[in-house]
């Protein structure tokens, strides 16, 4: 199969050129081959960017993962990672494959087709150019609904993590298993969340692996059924043991099948965001002082936001992204902020609009040049 061209929408960087602030350079736009839906993204330490999508029916499809070298003009020809044909679903946005990178590529999603549904792990040959068998990491902890993640250190630790419960979204917790082999072999799941506070049922979450034996689960509490509040579980011993941090606090009797982003920092540090009513916000937790930065919205008045990603560059500038206007079977628009080192923004924001399919979500990434690749 030829190498897919990596297209760039140059027109929809017209619509922003003029709003630039001095010295700031618009992202690079990248659609996934054959309009593929969920992509997840990841550069590793040697600047090569992973790329994991859907296609197919979105009640029943499968995933791909494809890569791209520093420098290159291309991504590679993509590869099938679910060995059992669609087992993936994009249906709800947030039960999609999450991508991780270590000494292999990790994915995991929310499996379909069989009676209850799987926590699905998949990990790639040495070079990428293949995965093994598909694998159910579910041994106790039954009702997965909204999805799970996963993340992986590159010293041999992978987690995959999913909230399930089936007495109601109050007594939902959040689950972790474990691999110290590059996922060769997991323990059998174990709860993560230390205090009671229910799972938003389905809304789905992230994890994400620090340089320092650091792990962090963000997800989305049910409490009482209506205190559907942010929550970062933080972890400084390999996910052996978590404290809770409250992140946000929303108040609604309904499930708003939310995400939410993680980009672990050095020193202990998280980038993290989230939803809330509507509006997506950014923040940074400190591990070790076991505290967050205040929650900062995106500008603008819109109110139907959703789906936050998060990057920075190694000289500290964000970029967020997020979708408008999208929900139940509804694309809508992609929409982003630049921000500079010290939380100001570093540019008017930019938008496209109907660039988001149904069912789907962006990524972004921090390129090797430190710049910023937006996948959508």
């Amino acid at each position: 199969m030829r190498a897919i061209r990596n297209w760039t929408a140059g027109w929809a960087l017209l619509l922003w050129a003029g709003t630039l602030a001095a010295g700031a350079a618009p992202p690079e736009l990248i659609r996934p081959p054959s309009g593929g839906l969920q992509p997840q993204a990841a550069v590793d330490a040697t600047g090569v960017l992973h790329l994991l999508y859907f296609a197919g029916e979105p009640g029943g499809g499968d995933l791909f993962y494809l890569r791209r070298a520093p420098g290159a003009g291309a991504f590679s020809a993509p590869v099938p990672v679910n060995s059992r044909p669609r087992s993936a679903i994009a249906i709800g946005t947030i039960r999609g494959g999450h991508l991780a990178v270590g000494q292999r590529v990790h994915v995991a999603w929310m499996g379909v087709g069989t009676e209850v549904s799987q926590m699905c792990y998949a990990r790639s040959e040495s070079l990428g150019q293949s995965f093994e068998p598909q694998r159910d990491l579910i041994h106790t902890a039954f009702g997965l609904d909204g999805g799970g993640s996963l993340a992986a250190d590159g010293a041999g630790q992978v987690y995959v993590s999913w909230h399930a419960g089936q007495e109601g979204e109050e007594k939902r917790r959040v689950w972790m298993a474990r691999s110290t082999d590059e996922g060769q072999t997991f323990t059998a799941e174990t709860r993560a969340n230390p205090i009671e506070t229910g799972a938003c049922g389905c809304c789905g979450m992230r994890a994400a692996a620090g340089p320092e034996g650091t792990l962090d689960l963000l997800y989305r509490a049910a409490t009482g059924k209506v205190h559907r509040d942010m929550h970062l579980l933080v972890s400084a011993d390999q996910g052996r043991s978590f404290s809770d941090l409250p992140v946000h606090p929303w108040e609604l009797n309904a499930c708003p099948m939310s995400s939410a982003a993680l980009t672990p920092l050095p020193g202990g540090q998280t980038l993290l965001a989230w939803e809330t009513a509507g509006q997506v916000y950014w923040a940074r937790a400190d591990q070790r002082r076991g505290t967050l930065s205040a929650p900062v919205p995106a500008p603008g008045p819109e109110r139907d936001r959703k789906h936050p990603a998060i990057a920075i560059n190694p000289a500290g500038q964000m970029l967020l992204v997020w979708t408008e206007g999208t929900g139940w079977n509804q694309g809508g628009a992609l929409a982003w902020q630049l921000y500079e080192a010290d939380g100001q923004p570093a540019a008017a924001p930019g938008r496209l609009p109907q660039a988001i399919p149904v069912w789907s979500n962006a990524a972004v990434v921090a390129r090797p040049d430190g710049g910023f690749a937006i996948i959508y």
